[in-house]
């Protein structure tokens, strides 16, 4: 299993020989993207940690680690813990070819691997493949400000000949969500309305597409409820042209910023007390549980030898249980919890 090695620093490019020299290829364009969206994202959250120094608090900044690995390109990890604004945010980005064990091609594409099962076709063997992407989850301090989570990448495989069961094929995948531990409905709603804003250039049937999957891809299934509020969500999309999917997916990280800075400038400052912040803890718990369970990433991460800090980074730095916890009727933490469990259509 490849293991990464630390860097001084980040290289200019992550691909490969002639690929590095190719301006123009979907590969090259789409590592530039997630570079320049890992840039903007940092910036703007010290930006709001900054905002907190001058108000007379502890500020926090980026830490950046670079790797590489032995079989080819590398990744940037950024982490910001202990903020006053931020608990935890990180930003990653990775570039990385390899060979991933047939479960992994399963966990990357479980439907393409039932439907070639199905078909009765060969077994797949080791598959060579290529993966790109930006990655982030921030955790704010404030049980009134919601976590926030994206992920836009873009996947290659190509099997020779020896390794049947695996055609050669690209995909994109993605999306942006919302976690939040108290119902704001403004903020919600702007939240949404940035989603379908940025997906209706593209084609109207992708708002309420994407957000259906959102709401059941996120779903906690051995808890019945989904992890949060939703946002869009998509994967092994490859049904436009390659062009216009790397545009549709830049569009979706930029527009990160603008949906989500705006409710935690709204939000960082709301006065909180033990028993809010005792509601964020065990909605947190939530979100370990789908991650460790259910996520596709994390699933593939682990079984294709990744990063294991740059992996499990999107977990909160704290995080609560209690047994048989149900919040009262009617409170503002049963709105939450009832919402979760009946996912809502928000514009």
């Amino acid at each position: 299993m490849e293991r990464e090695t630390p860097e001084p620093a980040a290289p200019a490019t992550f691909l490969r020989g002639e690929e590095g020299a190719s301006l123009e290829s979907a590969r090259a364009r789409f590592e530039r993207m997630i570079r320049r969206v890992q840039a903007d994202v940092c910036a703007e959250l010290e930006a709001v940690e900054g905002g907190a120094i001058d108000g007379g608090g502890g500020g926090a900044l980026f830490r950046e680690d670079a790797w590489t690995r032995p079989g080819g390109g590398g990744g940037i990890s950024r982490v910001l813990q202990g903020g006053r604004v931020f608990e935890k945010a990180a930003v990653n980005v990775s570039v990385v070819y390899g060979v991933m064990p047939p479960e992994a091609y399963r966990a990357a594409r479980p439907e393409a691997a039932a439907a070639a099962g199905a078909a009765g076709g060969e077994k797949a063997g080791p598959v060579p493949f290529f993966a790109a992407g930006v990655s982030s989850v921030i955790h704010p301090v404030n049980p009134f400000a919601p976590t926030m989570h994206f992920n836009y990448r873009y996947f290659e495989t190509e099997a020779p000949k020896d390794a049947p069961g695996a055609p050669r094929q690209w995909w994109f995948g993605g999306g942006t969500d919302l976690t939040p531990s108290y119902i704001i409905e403004e903020d919600i709603r702007h939240f949404h309305s940035v989603q379908k804003q940025t997906c209706d250039k593209f084609d109207p049937s992708f708002y309420p597409r994407f957000k259906k999957w959102c709401d059941d891809y996120f779903c906690i299934k051995h808890r019945g409820e989904r992890r949060g509020v939703g946002g869009i969500f998509f994967d092994d999309l490859n049904d436009y042209d390659q062009d216009t999917l790397l545009q549709f997916a830049t569009e979706c990280a930029d527009s990160v910023l603008p949906a989500y800075i705006p409710i935690i400038e709204r939000c960082k400052d709301i006065p909180f007390n033990d028993e809010h912040k005792a509601w964020q803890q065990l909605r947190r718990g939530r979100y370990v549980e789908f991650n460790l369970v259910y996520d596709r990433g994390t699933t593939f991460g682990l079984k294709t030898g990744g990063r294991i800090e740059s992996i499990l980074v999107s977990l909160p730095l704290t995080a609560r249980w209690e047994y048989d916890h149900k919040p009262e009727v009617g409170s503002e933490e049963w709105k939450l919890l009832d919402t979760c469990i009946n996912p809502r259509e928000w514009i």
